[in-house]
């Protein structure tokens, strides 16, 4: 399991494909810069440093702490510590390009920072380099005050002696900016580890929402499974029924014993079918059992006088001629509405709500919209109970809408495919009696 790692252990990744290849054109192109202000520096004469070296070993040093930036990603405590050792030659050799090559330094100390894998070891490497510059300076400082001009301070007019302020000045302008190049490169390592945990913490939180719908799904699955088994235990008895009123009208009334039969006989496919589905879902997962359920599409009124209670307006309608469904199809449309009722309550903060149910040619539609706030799925706890509105649906091969609607509000849209029967079998189980 990933974990999200202390700020000792954790290791910064190495930079991507793209990174690489920008590094590769910005250390080509800073390279280039740095040869082209050697040749103005060495036109105008400004040998600050001394007399300078020859100009192919110019040219060397302005290479050796420029070019290595093409790499300073992949390989920053190198590039950070051969930058900062070719520096200090250089300036011991008096190379006179040192723009390019002081932006250089505290670029590769900013990198050994912000990218190196281990950063307790990127800590002492930046500390030693830091060191070995400011001890470089005080002294290259204390060397040159022997070849100080008598006149050099003439125009001095502060209350600081000119050599004191001369020193403070320089040592002070290279702390603030070395402690920049050091301060800049942890903040980019702790906001990279930042978003390191906060991308582990996301996969953490998909898992276990993952995880949660699993088992809510297994949960809703076996709730289906023993609604259809009551289901089948109802038409198996109904099959009795009309078995023992075919075998007792058998020799009287063979008119109404066949049509006991043909009522087994549809009794026993509807069965089968609730059967089929029942076992479907079983294979499918398990979870825990809660008890009987016995309620169908005819008490949808009955489950809104609740939500009248609770406080919301309510609405309904029924549309089309109402036909007689299978026990286990007017369960799930039951759950639907019931689910969308519940949904609005908890999460949607609407005043309204409407529940239309359509019977049309070759489906039964349950539709439910309310007025609140959309998009109530990501609201916790409301999308598993979609998710179990799925599932019912799935399991009578229908179709279901969810989402926000345009004007406001949300709607759930279910489509149940009805099947012609010839008639219920328990209405035809009465007859033959």
């Amino acid at each position: 399991m990933t974990t999200l790692g202390s700020s000792d252990t954790w290791r910064r990744p190495g930079p991507t494909a793209e990174q690489r290849r920008a590094d590769v054109f910005i250390g080509l192109a800073v390279t280039a810069v740095a040869l082209f202000n050697l040749t103005l520096t060495a036109s105008a004469g400004a040998f600050h440093l001394g007399p300078p070296p020859s100009w192919p070993e110019q040219a060397f040093w302005s290479l050796a702490i420029t070019a290595p930036l093409a790499v300073r990603r992949r390989f920053p405590l190198v590039v950070g510590t051969v930058v900062s050792a070719a520096f200090i030659v250089a300036q011991v050799r008096a190379a006179p390009e040192m723009q390019l090559a002081t932006g250089s330094l505290f670029c590769a100390i900013y990198t050994s920072g912000a990218w190196a894998a281990d950063h307790r070891r990127s800590r002492q490497v930046r500390a030693g380099i830091i060191g070995a510059i400011m001890a470089w300076l005080l002294l290259s400082i204390w060397l040159s005050i022997d070849s100080v001009p008598p006149d050099a301070f003439a125009d001095a007019a502060g209350p600081v002696p000119p050599l004191l302020a001369t020193i403070v000045n320089a040592v002070l302008v290279n702390a603030l900016a070395f402690g920049f190049s050091y301060f800049f490169g942890e903040m980019s390592w702790v906001a990279a580890r930042r978003q390191h945990q906060l991308e582990v913490q996301a996969a953490q939180l998909r898992r276990a929402r993952d995880e949660e719908g699993e088992r809510a799904v297994m949960g809703e699955r076996l709730r289906i499974a023993r609604e259809l088994h009551d289901v089948v235990a109802h038409h198996v008895s109904v099959m009795g029924v009309q078995a023992a009123a075919s075998r007792r009208v058998m020799d009287k009334d063979p008119a109404r014993a066949r049509t006991a039969l043909e009522a087994i006989e549809q009794s026993a496919r509807t069965a089968v079918d609730e059967l089929r589905r029942m076992l479907s879902l079983l294979r499918r997962g398990t979870g825990a059992d809660e008890g009987p359920a016995t309620v169908g599409i005819d008490r949808v009124e009955t489950l809104l006088d609740g939500a009248r209670d609770a406080g919301l307006t309510v609405r309904f309608g029924v549309f089309g001629a109402p036909v007689p469904l299978p026990d286990s199809l007017s369960q799930a449309a039951y759950r639907i509405v019931q689910e969308s009722v519940t949904n609005t309550l908890k999460h949607a903060g609407a005043a309204t709500i409407d529940v239309r149910i359509r019977y049309l040619a070759l489906e039964l539609e349950v539709e439910s919209t309310d007025d609140g706030r959309g998009g109530r799925a990501d609201r916790p706890g409301a999308g598993l109970g979609l998710i179990g509105m799925r599932e019912r649906v799935a399991a009578h091969d229908g179709t279901l809408e969810t989402g926000p609607r345009p004007q406001g509000g949300f709607r759930v849209r279910a489509r149940f495919p009805l099947a012609a029967r010839p008639a219920c079998p328990a209405e035809t189980a009465e007859a033959a009696v």
